[in-house]
């Protein structure tokens, strides 16, 4: 459309301020003689082109000059070009174009200041191949069959009804309706295997999904436990405990008294600290936990 190609001779002049009738009209696949009536559109517009004949010539846009942008403040171009350049970081969606003409359009030079990858070390590969499977098979309503292992270690085939990608609580879920449980479910997503995009479509339309919300007292069982942690698991405590949770003690050493699940991952963690932590209360996670020891030991 000629109005697309208008637009996008103006973010080519801006970006590399000098290009040719030839090259526009190679790039844009028209006559020479259609790039010209373009740039006469423009002038006329108010757009401060203006063309130099002869060797080293070409067409041009006048130094300095930046589309109006006031109707958005500094802070907001910097939100949407934070955003972007987020969304180009993960590598899912492409938004590299968007992104080069919304610096020109802005006139900014250094967005280079943050970078975000969400997969885990040494898995990076594996894990955006699995984000691009669910990703399409979302935006085409096509029905997904994948092996799931639950937080409780147990392990099902599920056909699901993908309809979204949710970034939660340091970890990627899908939510979709599951055929197996005749009702919506969230996976984690790094739980998920053996992908399989099936034939079968769905209609998202006749689909709606709850919303996403952080566990509570009256949707999960939670229970109040007070741990110690060794001065040397700082990072793990302020990684998984809101520091309003947090005591750090004279020693080094950190109390943490914090609401968690009752169920099989609570003592996954806690195990996974090792010797680092030290339940004190309550005595029936302590019990639990020194049960769960006993079955490794029982297991070696």
């Amino acid at each position: 459309m000629q109005i697309n190609r208008l637009f996008e001779i103006v973010y080519l002049l801006l970006d590399k301020k000098s290009t040719t009738a030839k090259e526009l009209a190679e790039r844009f696949e028209v006559s020479v003689r259609t790039v010209l009536r373009d740039i006469e559109i423009l002038s006329a517009a108010g757009i401060p082109i203006y063309t130099v004949q002869g060797k080293g010539g070409g067409i041009s846009i006048l130094d300095n000059y930046v589309l109006n942008k006031t109707t958005i403040s500094e802070e907001e171009q910097n939100q949407i070009l934070f955003a972007l350049q987020s969304l180009t970081s993960t590598e899912h969606i492409d938004v590299s174009n968007i992104l080069s003409k919304l610096r020109t359009l802005f006139d900014k030079t250094d967005t280079n200041w943050i970078e975000v990858d969400f997969s885990r070390w040494g898995n990076a590969k594996r894990d955006k191949e699995r984000f691009e499977i669910l990703k399409l098979s979302i935006i085409k309503k096509q029905a997904i069959e994948f092996t799931y292992s639950s937080t409780y270690g147990e392990t099902t085939s599920r056909m699901v009804y993908p309809l979204k990608l949710i970034f939660k609580s340091k970890a990627w879920y899908l939510q979709g309706y599951c055929l197996l449980k005749q009702d919506y479910r969230t996976f984690k997503i790094n739980r998920i295997s053996a992908v399989k995009v099936m034939p079968e479509t769905f209609a998202d339309k006749e689909l709606s999904p709850p919303a996403i919300e952080t566990p509570d007292a009256s949707s999960e069982a939670l229970i109040h436990i007070i741990m110690k942690f060794s001065s040397y698991m700082a990072h793990r405590v302020y990684d998984e405990f809101d520091t309003k949770n947090v005591i750090k003690n004279e020693d080094g050493t950190f109390l943490v008294s914090v609401d968690l699940p009752e169920d099989y991952w609570l003592y996954g963690f806690l195990l996974s600290f090792g010797r680092a932590v030290q339940v004190l209360d309550p005595q029936s996670v302590k019990d639990n936990l020194l049960g769960e020891i006993e079955k490794i030991k029982d297991f070696y």
